[in-house]
């Protein structure tokens, strides 16, 4: 008996773990259908070696009945409200059809009752405005967000319990993720693949959209400014060449010497053109070589710390746990079987 329990219990687990994740995107009207479709689009391209789809995507509405689009059509959804409360995760797109909501209005009620029937604990994730629907519904109230750039001041005057930042591409609050205007929600989704697949698997989903795998910078590199003079030298031939040197000594005095810029001068075109200082972007760079070397070799963690540029093992616990939260030795648990498996 104790056997069959024990064999039950293993299938059981194996059958979890074979399930694809769940996710629901909430289509309301007056969406924009390049937003509606990121998650199915990229998600969809998330799969195992054997093909096996990791995620399952459905499109809903707060009723099941369609939605008119911002674009002149109209939007069919594969299911009603029913799928939130099932679902393991739910993506809201953006609404150009509530101005209410940038004033701070309550969400209508149909809506509001759809959002209130998500079981507690599901990832709540927005893409660009779709940040108003959850401040309205009181899920964003003192927890870090983004939302468009643009909208900023309108988004703080209505909700100013949110800890909005309009500089950064998104927010991942845990089980509240929001990313700012539009093509953001590719990076967001990006991320919560690698956040739950490892690196390699978000890459390979990437590669099939035809995508980078992450973008550097936030929100600060598109915001209008003047247009810099074509006569002057760029930062970008420095960062490719930064790329192939990580393991090397990567001064700031370096990188403007092979730029033939002043220290100044470098240090103000970099910021201008990828909305970060060069220190802050050398370190992501080299915290991405990491994790892809966490994966997909059994280096001792000293070694990969060599290899990606941070130094000592203890330097790169330190970034590890700062920019993700965990170790490189909890990172590798995580995310080295399943690349050693080739998903």
């Amino acid at each position: 008996m104790g056997t069959t329990r024990d064999r039950t219990a293993r299938n059981e687990r194996e059958e979890a773990r074979a399930a694809p994740h769940r996710i629901a995107v909430l289509a309301l009207p007056g969406v924009p259908p390049f937003e509606l479709g990121i998650p199915s689009r990229v998600f969809g391209s998330a799969v195992e070696a054997d093909g096996r789809p990791l995620y399952e995507v459905t499109v809903c509405t707060v009723d099941g009945a369609p939605v008119a689009s911002d674009a002149g059509f109209t939007v069919q959804p594969a299911a009603g409200p029913e799928v939130l409360a099932a679902a393991d995760t739910v993506i809201v797109p953006p609404t150009h059809a509530m101005p209410e909501l940038g004033r701070g209005g309550p969400l209508p009620p149909e809506v509001a009752s759809a959002i209130a029937g998500i079981r507690p604990g599901t990832r709540l994730v927005s893409i660009c405005t779709g940040s108003y629907v959850l401040a309205a519904a009181g899920l964003l109230d003192g927890r870090p967000a983004t939302t468009h750039w643009n909208l900023a001041p309108e988004f703080r005057r209505a909700y100013p319990r949110v800890k909005l930042d309009e500089d950064v591409l998104f927010v991942d609050d845990g089980d509240v993720l929001t990313s700012a205007g539009v093509a953001a929600g590719v990076d967001l989704c990006l991320h919560m693949i690698r956040r739950d697949h490892g690196a390699a698997t978000a890459n390979r989903a990437a590669r099939i959209c035809v995508v980078p795998p992450w973008r550097d910078g936030g929100q600060a590199q598109f915001i209008d400014r003047p247009v810099p003079e074509p006569a002057l030298a760029g930062t970008a031939a420095t960062r490719a060449w930064a790329l192939e040197h990580l393991a090397e000594p990567l001064s700031l005095a370096r990188l403007a010497e092979h730029a033939r810029m002043s220290l100044r001068s470098f240090t103000r075109r970099f910021r201008d053109e990828v909305g970060m200082t060069p220190v802050q972007w050398l370190t992501a760079q080299r915290l991405e070589v990491a994790k892809q070397l966490l994966e997909t070799t059994d280096l001792s963690i000293d070694l990969v710390a060599h290899r990606a540029g941070l130094g000592s093992g203890n330097s790169l616990r330190a970034h590890m746990r700062t920019a993700f939260g965990v170790s490189p030795a909890a990172y590798r648990r995580a995310f080295g079987a399943r690349a050693a498996r080739g998903t």
